[in-house]
């Protein structure tokens, strides 16, 4: 990203890999290259997660299987954070687990009653390599810790339990993009 540069902006959007695709129950790779293409792909991923309407979007999604997520997410008091982990680690998910509503691009159009912790850090680097610690409470912890599960091979629906996963899945087998 160039500085000054609206993130996504010179990126181009990309199709979304969606349930059904074994690429989004796949952990994905370590990033060793922090080169040019990475920083491409950073761009892309927010050109898309935009597009798409998101908070957050993982390289799985865009079918890249590296440890990347991008996220412009709001907390509960509607503070924005925006900006991108490489390999990212979730260091603490802790505080009141809240059972809130969660949706996914994976799963366009859909969302299902999870749980999660209310605060979430994680740590991992930018796309120069530099360190990054990222803090989240509320909402953006949610968001934190859904795209810290796509990198490890997990979707949102793998958390849903009992009733409310029977009832996403059946809401799966009669989505457009079912499989």
């Amino acid at each position: 990203m160039r500085h000054g540069s609206i993130p996504g902006a010179h990126g181009r959007v990309r199709p979304l890999t969606l349930l059904g695709d074994p690429a989004l129950h796949t952990p994905a790779k370590e990033v060793i290259d922090f080169g040019p293409e990475l920083a491409r792909l950073v761009e892309d991923m927010f050109a898309t997660m935009y597009a798409a309407q998101g908070v957050g979007l993982a390289a799985s999604q865009v079918g890249e299987p590296l440890r990347v997520f991008v996220y412009d997410c709001p907390d509960d008091e509607d503070v924005r954070h925006l900006g991108h982990v490489v390999n990212p680690r979730l260091v603490e998910a802790d505080g009141v687990v809240v059972r809130g509503p969660e949706g996914c691009l994976s799963l366009p159009g859909l969302e299902a009653g999870t749980e999660r912790y209310d605060h979430a850090v994680v740590e991992g680097f930018t796309m120069t390599g530099e360190p990054v610690t990222v803090h989240g409470t509320g909402f953006f912890a949610r968001c934190l810790q859904h795209e810290c599960d796509h990198v490890e091979g997990t979707v949102y629906a793998d958390r849903v339990t009992g009733w409310r996963h029977r009832r996403l899945m059946r809401q799966v087998a009669r989505a457009s993009w079912g499989r």
